[in-house]
């Protein structure tokens, strides 16, 4: 019998797969299709501090292997998030959830993960430093090593649980932000978050995004995924979830062994509901076919 257990700062999951966030809502609208609980765990819907109805639309743009969208964290805000969404959620998942936060200064960041501190079911928080800084010209805070290091600081200060940041590959050197982050506190990565993309209709000859551009995902960023993953592997002492492009367990198998401890699965679930389902339920055969017994020994095994 394999073992497919990891831990997570602490946080044990029973396989190493996770739904990413925006691309499970809440978990209970899949919860109507299988029993999430075969789930290692999921990231639920960006939450940021006030109500977001998004982007303009059109926000989603095929491609090929994969997809842009430029959604905008839509999400009804903080608190009723906890009044509403959590308890549909406790109702159909039964272990720790993963939390993903996102603000627009330090202030904002801080008061989100302080209001959500004290829900029992969040395991971990992963923080998105993706979002502009409106306090710094509209710069990301995930661009800039300094920025990155204060939203860490600032969040800390919030909670005792696991503190997850999770990183844009839309910089130069992602390292760079990965060492700033752990000499900040940080208790674990998530990486990557999306490409930045675009798609030009041939008819309006104009971008089919309102936005004209959006974050590019899918199976055609995984070698970009993998790379970064492994080079912050090599850079920093806590633990990755490594996420972009990932749709088999053959893909899982592959992130961890660049250093991932954890997988986050994002477009496939757009593409297929059952997608999450169905690479753990192959996880056992894929192990016993490249003879691993035990998945958290694998985890760095290409260095």
């Amino acid at each position: 019998m394999v073992d497919t257990k990891v831990n997570l700062s602490g946080v044990e999951l029973d396989n190493p797969v996770i739904p990413a966030s925006g691309t499970f809502g809440y978990g209970y609208e899949f919860a109507e299709l299988y029993d999430i609980n075969i789930l290692g765990s999921f990231s639920f819907k960006g939450t940021t501090l006030q109500p977001r109805f998004g982007n303009p639309t059109p926000r989603i743009a095929e491609c090929s292997e994969g997809m842009i969208n430029s959604v905008g964290l839509q999400n009804p805000g903080v608190d009723k998030v906890i009044s509403e969404e959590i308890p549909k959620m406790a109702k159909c998942f039964n272990k720790p959830v993963v939390a993903n936060v996102s603000g627009f200064s330090l202030d904002e960041y801080a008061q989100v993960v302080r209001r959500l501190d004290s829900v029992p079911q969040i395991g971990i928080f992963e923080v998105n430093i993706s979002c502009p800084n409106v306090h710094n010209g509209g710069m990301s805070f995930g661009t800039d090593p300094k920025n990155a290091a204060d939203v860490v600081k600032r969040v800390k200060a919030e909670t005792n649980k696991p503190v997850y940041v999770k990183l844009t590959p839309n910089v130069t050197d992602i390292t760079e932000i990965a060492v700033a982050c752990e000499a900040a506190g940080a208790d674990g990565l998530s990486l990557i978050n999306t490409l930045l993309g675009m798609r030009i209709d041939l008819k309006t000859k104009k971008p089919v995004i309102a936005n004209k551009m959006g974050g590019f995902s899918g199976p055609a960023i995984f070698p970009v995924a993998l790379q970064m993953v492994y080079k912050v592997y090599e850079k920093v002492n806590i633990p990755i979830i490594g996420m972009g492009g990932i749709s088999s367990a053959e893909d899982v198998i592959e992130m961890m062994l660049a250093g991932a401890t954890a997988v986050e699965v994002g477009a496939a679930n757009l593409v297929n509901p059952y997608a999450s389902r169905d690479i753990i339920n192959d996880l056992e055969r894929v192990m016993k076919k490249y003879n691993i017994e035990r998945l958290c020994d694998i985890i760095g095994g290409a260095h």
